[in-house]
């Protein structure tokens, strides 16, 4: 059957690029009406009961939450705004989701003035002397950018775009609008050719090469500890069954990166949470021992790998093995010997199936015996009732009183090494980090986002009190947009990793009361001086179904560096298995 043109007569082009994310599955925009763009967004009005448009007060609440859509759906989050300022205020969530591979769209403008591009008018990326350049600003940023400057083409790159961000390793794309592109109709006879979006919808996830798959089986019948790092990868497939089926199937560990951290739920008998630089002692002791590594959907960055000591991963003495949907992501921190390139969910199954009746590995042996040696989210330090609140003793308040699939986002600094060492998920998928970029002001508009797309769930943002004063903004949005969340903040009037790294010069903050700021915003705010105060301020916040701050007073005894591997310090030759814990 015959392809057939999507038009049959002419319509606005705003209109028909909203028609664009309608058929591509997308659900919700982002942004501020600025510029040119102010006529797509007439156009989404069109479409309320479709896309949802979700008004923010800076952009850099509205690309966070599109890279978190983006990333829980599967489908890329829109940013929708005028150009010079979701290139700069919206770099937060952009450069996230570039280093995070979260599928995005920046939908923007040039915010150029035909016919008088040469006169460096207002606000102009053209890229003209007087101007500034638009596409090649957003070039640096983002997978790819559409210009374009007619009805037609606006049309085309938007679904252009959509595919782009799914394809390969998904990513962010800019689509910048001239005036005119957004200003005309687009007919049946107008060019290029218009058809239906579906078409370049990305098809059906790959599977992995059989051959490969099978020399790769043979590989992991031959191990005797293998050990499975799971990914981030694992998050944007979507494969979180198909990584507890296979891990089950074959016995296998299962560790984490900080980006991949809650793929599997660590509470099951076969996980021991994060490895690498911020990663559990028995993560660590796991993967060191190891004779097979399997990488499921991870780049292995140096913070990943304790900057890549061949005291936890070596080519030399392992066999890796690596999963990964990117061609150039494979072998490209080490040497893998298998590679299988493929939707990490696909080739899970096809890897286990490849392994046919072979007897499984005692891999929840090997992780209890870990436990027992070095501890699994536990310590004297949970317990403490120690005024201000210890880290640990927030996180144990935290793991004691949220429901098992809450989703709880981390902003960055200590408050997210804190969680990401000490905080054990309950559920997959329900714990959400900017591990890529690392921004300070994430945790919020990050909730807002989880919140949208799991409106029945308690959704938890956990910040630092400086995260918190850059995007408290986000309440409002939180208020009118009724996406209640929680919000706890270890406040310890500090930005602890600075502090902790060169002193107290230009890192120390004022002892603001952010949960009156929230109660006068129309939010429920309460500030918890002591242990005890904990439980009973999440229990009341989680009842309430309105937005709450819970601002923990926090002490700085703790620092990041106490969790940092020891084996960072370690000579290379060093034994990793038989070292005494970091006690600093």
């Amino acid at each position: 059957m015959s392809i057939q043109r999507s038009l049959t007569h002419a319509r606005p082009s705003p209109e028909l690029i909203a028609g664009v994310l309608e058929e591509a599955g997308i659900t919700a925009v982002f942004g501020i009406s600025g510029g040119h763009t102010g006529r797509i967004f007439g156009a989404l009005e069109k479409r309320q009961s479709h896309i949802r448009t979700v008004l923010v007060r800076e952009e850099s609440l509205a690309a966070v939450m599109a890279e978190v859509y983006g990333r829980l759906t599967r489908k890329p989050g829109v940013v929708l705004g005028q150009g010079p300022w979701v290139l700069g205020n919206g770099l937060v969530g952009t450069i996230e989701a570039r280093l995070s591979s979260s599928p995005m769209l920046l939908l923007t403008d040039f915010s150029d003035m035909p016919p008088f591009g040469l006169h460096a008018p207002y606000q102009s990326g053209t890229g003209e002397y007087g101007n500034w350049d638009a596409r090649q600003a957003f070039g640096g940023l983002v997978k790819q950018v559409f210009a374009v400057h007619d009805p037609a083409s606006a049309v085309h790159a938007t679904q252009l775009a959509v595919k782009h961000a799914l394809s390969g390793q998904p990513g962010p794309v800019a689509v910048i609008f001239g005036l005119q592109a957004l200003t005309g109709e687009v007919g049946p006879q107008s060019e290029p050719r218009l058809y239906p979006t579906h078409h370049y919808l990305p098809p059906t996830p790959p599977r992995a090469d059989d051959g490969a798959v099978a020399r790769a089986a043979r590989a992991l019948r031959s191990a005797r500890r293998p050990v499975l790092v799971a990914g981030n990868g694992v998050r944007l497939s979507a494969a979180y069954e198909a990584l507890r089926r296979f891990a089950e199937r074959v016995g296998l560990p299962v560790v984490s990166t900080p980006s991949g951290k809650g793929v599997l739920a660590e509470d099951h008998a076969l996980a021991l949470g994060v490895f690498g630089t911020f990663g559990t002692d028995g993560a660590n002791a796991c993967v060191a021992e190891s004779d097979l590594v399997l990488v499921v959907g991870s780049k292995l960055t140096a913070s990943d790998t304790v900057r890549e000591s061949p005291l936890l991963l070596d080519p030399e003495r392992q066999v890796f093995v690596q999963i990964d949907v990117e061609t150039r992501n494979a072998s490209w921190t080490f040497p893998a010997e298998h590679v299988l390139l493929g939707d990490a969910g696909t080739v899970l199954d096809q890897l286990g199936q490849a392994l046919g009746d072979m007897t499984a590995f005692d891999g929840a042996a090997r992780v209890a015996g870990h436990r027992a040696r070095h501890g699994h989210f536990d310590g004297p330090a949970y317990a403490s009732d120690a005024a201000p609140l210890m880290p640990q003793r927030i996180v144990a308040e935290l793991q004691r009183h949220l429901p098992h699939d809450a989703m709880l986002t981390c902003d960055a600094g200590e408050n997210r090494i804190f969680m990401t060492h000490c905080f054990q998920t309950r559920a997959a998928g329900t714990f959400l980090q900017a591990a890529g970029a690392g921004p300070m002001g994430y945790g919020i508009p990050a909730a807002l986002a989880a919140k949208l797309v799991h409106p029945d769930r308690a959704v938890v943002a956990v910040v630092g009190d400086g995260g918190f004063a850059m995007t408290m903004n986000g309440l409002m949005t939180s208020l009118e947009q009724s996406l209640p969340i929680v919000v706890v903040i270890f406040n310890n009037q500090a930005l602890g990793w600075s502090l902790h790294s060169r002193g107290p010069f230009a890192t120390t903050l004022g002892d603001f009361d952010h949960a009156a700021i929230a109660r006068g915003m129309g939010c429920d705010g309460v500030r918890v001086r002591a242990p005890a105060e904990l439980g009973p301020a999440l229990q009341a916040a989680l009842a309430s179904g309105r937005t709450t701050v819970i601002d923990v007073m926090t002490s700085l005894d703790m620092r990041f560096d106490q969790l940092t591997s020891p084996l960072q310090a370690l000579p290379p030759r060093a034994d990793p298995l038989h070292q005494e814990g970091d006690d600093r």
